[in-house]
């Protein structure tokens, strides 16, 4: 069973540090078997969580030395980035790291990972509230504010918070497929897949009152993706004004109905890619692109990868 080393160091943030428990830990096939085993590390003498919740301490019969069998490391966020990581936990990730560990962090974690010099030169993120502090700290990471997670292959940095959650589940979706993550992120009721990155966030005022969910609107445009939708048929379903919609897409979903429309139709053919044997040319039809050429290009520049590329590395890793 794939092992799961979550690190916890002092003053780890509780919410980072119970995300990859609760995503991993209810992760199963559809039988029900778990396909994870999440084990909470600590160094000598156990941890103490922030001040957030009030401090609780952490003590697991795991150790730095249980990272040695783990498959993932996640580091979670911790409430003083400006300390350095002790010289022990800097070295068992490098060992991990040597040996071929996949390692991710959480938030401020990415601090810790660029301690260890696991990012250096490699682009990262973290939260955006500290993003230019990693930057000046670590010249030799190219820190990308603007994302909710970057995938480097080997080594995983996320943003802040709740984007410890896209990324676990993206972990899941790369490891067992979109099904599988679509399975777990119905359990702990998100979406599977967030669009956009954390420019959504620095500033973001809920709707006036008043104003009427997107909810309908979206089941809508989910029903059908495979029609060649304008905005103007959008907003004559929501019976709103083109400018209106846009407005409550910006408010109520942090992006347009056009690249909110574009994410939905890229996740059908995911969908489609996996669980069927269509040909390109039915998938993107199926899924509104219309001609497999607008299917690549959107493809590629969400998935960052070709149709065909995406469907024999996810049907060989067992995806329904």
């Amino acid at each position: 069973m794939h092992v799961v080393a979550v690190l916890a160091l002092d003053d780890v943030v509780p919410f980072d540090l119970a995300v990859p428990g609760q995503v991993f830990g209810v992760t199963t096939t559809s039988g029900d078997v778990p396909l994870y085993e999440v084990r909470v590390c600590t160094g000598p003498g156990g941890a103490r969580t922030s001040a957030s919740l009030g401090r609780m301490r952490v003590d697991s019969p795991f150790g730095l030395d249980a990272l040695t069998a783990a498959d993932t490391i996640v580091v979670p966020g911790h409430e003083d980035v400006r300390a350095d990581p002790p010289a022990g936990v800097l070295d068992a990730l490098r060992d991990a790291s040597s040996r071929g560990a996949r390692i991710a962090s959480i938030c401020v974690g990415a601090f810790v990972l660029a301690a260890a010099g696991l990012l250096d030169g490699r682009r990262a993120t973290t939260h955006w509230r500290y993003a230019a502090a990693l930057a000046r700290r670590h010249p030799d990471v190219e820190v990308d504010p603007s994302v909710l997670y970057v995938d480097g292959g080997q080594v995983l940095t996320s943003a802040g918070v709740a984007a410890g959650i896209d990324l676990c589940l993206h972990l899941v979706r790369r490891d067992h497929g979109s099904a599988t993550a679509a399975r777990t992120a119905r359990r702990i009721v998100m979406p599977p897949q967030r669009d956009g990155g954390q420019a959504q966030y620095i500033r973001h005022e809920d709707p006036p009152d008043g104003e009427t969910a997107l909810q309908p609107t979206l089941a809508w445009l989910e029903a059908n993706l495979h029609r060649p939708l304008t905005l103007d048929d959008i907003a004559r379903q929501a019976s709103v004004s083109v400018r209106t919609l846009t407005r409550r897409f910006r408010e109520q979903a942090g992006t347009t109905p056009l690249q909110w429309l574009s994410r939905a139709r890229v996740h059908r053919a995911q969908q489609l890619l996996e669980s069927t044997e269509l040909p390109v040319e039915r998938v993107a039809a199926e899924a509104g692109f219309g001609s497999p050429v607008t299917l690549r290009a959107h493809f590629a520049r969400r998935v960052g990868a070709s149709p065909l590329a995406y469907r024999t590395t996810f049907r060989a890793r067992g995806a329904p």
